[in-house]
């Protein structure tokens, strides 16, 4: 009985500690959320500053404050601040090369914010993923696709890819490819369209809507369409004119071709 008391009160200050350390943990997390989350909305209620260096540097004080708990926690162990510091210089390169591409996306992390191909809120396609940028912290990207699937890219990847970005110009524009049969005429058809191009509010006058004769198909005479617009009505744009012309043809008596597929039959001899 007395050799189980002895044992349960050596483990005493361990299992205390131990306590200590989760409810350190728990409120070090708490405090790293809340804190970052403040500066998120005090950033983004400035219109003085970008929304993008909010999100970033939210996410430098939320790894900051669980650096400083983790830190806390290993002292109730008795392990010291400078006992870390020395530890984790001596196994600096075990670590970089375990932790290399940890450090590769942090390092694009801050190459993105520097130059900032990208911001908060704009549609830009990486390395063939398109999304609306949601997030960017210290590691990776988050993209949000049109039919809303979350898509989270590390920094390294997305800092080495070719981006585009299609929300930087305020003006985008609309390429159109519209094909009439060769027996229409030509210039009816292309009229037609510019009319429709110079109704709608959405289109520029400057540059000057712009169709002209682009090829000369198997089965149809392709007539190409360059409208501008301001980019956020560009998809409006794009499917409301598609489906004018095609109304405004039928109208018209302009006929859209399609490719025709000729059987031939050999009789046999």
């Amino acid at each position: 009985m007395d050799s189980t008391i002895d044992q349960i009160g050596v483990y005493t200050p361990l299992l205390i500690n131990v306590a200590k350390a989760l409810v350190v943990l728990i409120i070090g997390w708490i405090v790293s959320g809340f804190v970052s989350s403040m500066i998120r909305k005090r950033v983004n209620a400035s219109p003085r500053i970008d929304d993008t260096l909010g999100s970033f540097a939210a996410s430098i004080v939320k790894w900051l404050i669980l650096l400083i708990t983790l830190i806390a926690v290993l002292q109730l162990f008795g392990i010291q601040a400078t006992s870390l510091v020395a530890i984790l210089g001596a196994a600096s390169l075990a670590i970089g090369l375990a932790l290399q591409g940890t450090l590769s996306n942090l390092a694009a992390g801050v190459m993105l914010i520097l130059f900032r191909p990208y911001k908060l809120g704009q549609y830009v396609d990486i390395d063939g993923t398109s999304g609306t940028v949601k997030d960017i912290n210290l590691f990776v990207t988050e993209l949000s696709t049109p039919d809303n699937v979350q898509i989270i890219l590390p920094n390294g990847k997305a800092w080495g890819a070719i981006i585009s970005n299609y929300s930087t110009h305020p003006t985008r524009r609309v390429d159109f490819t519209f094909g009439i049969d060769y027996s229409d005429d030509i210039d009816k058809a292309m009229g037609i369209i510019l009319k429709l191009a110079e109704a709608d509010e959405r289109v520029h006058a400057d540059p000057k809507p712009w169709v002209k004769v682009t090829n000369l198909g198997d089965s149809s005479v392709d007539l190409g369409v360059r409208l501008w617009c301001t980019a956020a009505d560009y998809w409006d744009l794009k499917f409301d004119m598609t489906k004018k012309v095609k109304e405004a043809f039928d109208a018209g008596g302009v006929s859209i071709p399609y490719p025709h597929q000729v059987e031939i039959q050999k009789k046999a001899d």
